[in-house]
């Protein structure tokens, strides 16, 4: 006989009341979660996936939705199965938390901003212990020390915006597991990490959970991660449970038609090994596709040397410059016209900031950044602008790139207007055009961003670059923040019109996958350097620089029996960028190993 479930979702059904009827969130979903199991629910943004966590916590309600059908059964530690569906709060308070323990998506909204670490850490100790002030920071302490926080007794003083992104999740983890709970409920909590943070809290929890007995219920939409953490797979679409089985079962034999278009859609580390060039990849239901590879050209496009760009810290009585961020430290490189030069590295690794630098959006310290041989930081703002035409960028967050008040069709002819272009039918028939280009119906060119999904909004970022012709388009982590089919989509839209229209592509990313399906030419940047640059198949097949090698380990592979071990991840912590006014870096010195491929050999810093 089988351990009793520690959680089972009966016919679960949430319906949200709108000013146009009921809206139904999940409808008849029913699965258990068993001790010591990791059961992963995946879809899409929308899937209800979720809802259905937040209804186990009960707190569905306090978003404006309500159980409509369905029972939740809960085995407590001691008094047997309860029905969470229909429990009073009051009985709802002692369990979450304490048996129940719940990660959230967004660390820095999880915590709260003027409390310390400590102060965060204990109340739940203390309220569902009853231990005293002293008990409560000793576990606390414990805790910190479980999830791998450096100086621990440093960090129970402070408050979490003086932590890093990683840092913070790290503390939301520890809360959750406070208490030891007999249920974790983790919804993406790795989203919005770099990869190698991402390696070691997947780990961590991994080891916690075989430690602590506890049952997990993960909430993801990336496939890579559920190959690494999950024991059983429930496949989530539209609302509906649509297919759940073994972890092996899902990504070896694939029933549900979603599942596979899901598995399709997921760049795997290591499939373009032996291909010389970018392709685009082969998605389901979709005809004639073109998946010709796309070589690009020999000719020089960008040729950007010697690049520095340095944020000046201001302190004291005075806001005198006390340091400076070395945010972009010596970096060249060329871009070739019709090819993709990606730029990866972690949070704070200066490449994104390496990208503005080159459209002046920050002014860099020094160095040369010369366009089809136009020096572009010694141009007059007249001139500039002009250039601008054929420079363009995609930001990260398409929501905050867009105007609310506009409708998409003005946004998209904006820059049109702007340099005079085309104007009144002319310019129409320009929209139109641009918005079958990216693939969207004619019919959304009079509605509102906030009534588009994410990857429709990044679309229009993308048609709204396109609208001069641009020949090089600076993409910033263009595709991170979308779903698994949709990136696919914006992928293949960025390859296609690169093989038609011959558009060169600066693509900043932290997804090592989507690079590597992307790119002619790879840079990593460690600390506001390249410490790596060549041709793709170079760098990924040969990394040389002991920073691209521990990236390459940290990525997670879609394959369950590929998974990581905590031993495989040893990672440095990075040091900081801030520096005294007096500080003179070392010149940027490269050995080529094969032609075109460079490895920094001045000290990195890791």
């Amino acid at each position: 006989m089988l351990d009793q479930p520690i959680a089972q979702i009966k016919g679960l059904r949430v319906e949200f009341q709108t000013k146009d009827g009921p809206v139904i969130g999940v409808e008849d979903v029913s699965f258990d979660i068993n001790p010591g199991e990791t059961v992963c629910v995946v879809g899409e943004s929308g899937s209800g996936k979720s809802v259905s966590s937040l209804s186990l916590m009960r707190l569905v309600e306090f978003g404006g939705g309500e159980i409509a059908a369905g029972e939740l059964m809960f085995d407590r530690r001691e008094g047997g199965p309860i029905d969470l569906a229909s429990a009073k709060q009051n009985v709802m308070k002692e369990i979450r938390g304490d048996e129940i323990g719940m990660i959230f998506q967004e660390p820095m909204t999880a915590l709260n901003p003027v409390f310390t670490v400590g102060r965060q850490l204990t109340e739940g100790l203390r309220v569902h212990k009853g231990m005293n002030k002293a008990q409560a920071e000793e576990r606390a302490l414990e805790l910190l020390t479980q999830v791998r926080i450096p100086e621990p007794e440093r960090r129970i003083g402070q408050y979490p915006h003086e932590l890093s992104g990683g840092m913070r999740q790290r503390v939301v983890i520890a809360m959750a597991m406070a208490c030891e709970p007999r249920l974790l409920i983790a919804d993406e909590p790795t989203t919005a990490l770099d990869v190698t943070i991402q390696a070691e809290i997947l780990a961590l929890m991994d080891r916690l959970k075989r430690e602590t007995g506890t049952a997990v219920m993960f909430i993801t939409h990336d496939m890579a991660v559920v190959a690494q953490m999950a024991d059983r797979v429930v496949v989530m679409y539209r609302g509906n449970k649509v297919e759940e089985g073994p972890v092996e079962q899902i990504f070896e034999n694939p029933q549900h038609d979603y599942t596979k278009a899901l598995l399709a859609a997921v760049p795997k580390l290591g499939e373009m090994r032996g291909k010389a060039y970018p392709e685009p990849m082969k998605l389901m239901g979709v005809e004639g596709q073109n998946l010709d590879p796309i070589k690009g050209t020999d000719e020089v496009l960008l040729k950007v040397e010697n690049l520095t760009t340095r944020f000046e810290v201001k302190g004291g009585f005075m806001r005198r410059t006390v340091a400076q961020v070395h945010a972009v430290e010596d970096v060249s490189f060329t871009i070739n016209k019709g090819q993709t030069l990606a730029l990866v590295g972690e949070s704070g690794c200066g490449k994104s900031t390496a990208g503005r630098s080159i459209l002046r959006l920050v002014d860099p310290q020094s160095g040369s950044v010369n366009f089809e041989g136009k020096d572009v930081l010694g141009l007059n703002q007249r001139d500039m602008h002009q250039i601008r035409q054929d420079m363009q960028m995609i930001f990260q967050d398409p929501f905050a790139s867009l105007n609310p008040q506009m409708m998409l069709q003005d946004q998209v002819s904006e820059p049109m207007r702007n340099y005079g272009l085309a104007s009144g039918s002319e310019l129409q028939d320009r929209v139109a055009s641009l918005f079958d280009q990216v693939h969207l119906p004619r019919s959304f060119m009079r509605r509102y961003p906030h009534e588009m999904s994410g990857g429709q909004r990044q679309r229009i970022a993308i048609g709204r670059a396109l609208a001069l012709n641009p020949k090089l388009i600076i993409a910033d982590e263009a595709v991170s923040a979308l779903d698994v089919s949709v990136q696919a989509q914006v992928l293949n839209l960025m390859m296609e019109l690169q093989s038609e229209l011959g558009i060169s592509f600066l693509f900043i990313s932290h997804d090592m996958a989507v690079v590597e399906r992307v790119s002619h030419q790879v840079g990593v940047m460690y600390l506001g350097r390249i410490v790596e640059l060549g041709p793709r198949a170079q760098v990924f097949e040969n990394p040389q620089h002991a920073y691209t090698q521990a990236l390459m380990k940290a990525v997670p592979i879609a394959d369950p029996r590929q998974r990581k071990s905590e031993r495989d991840l040893n990672f440095k912590p990075i040091p900081s960028p801030i520096h005294d006014l007096g500080y003179q870096p070392e010149a940027s010195e490269y050995l080529e190993i094969t032609p075109g491929h460079f490895v920094l050999t001045t000290d990195s810093g890791y």
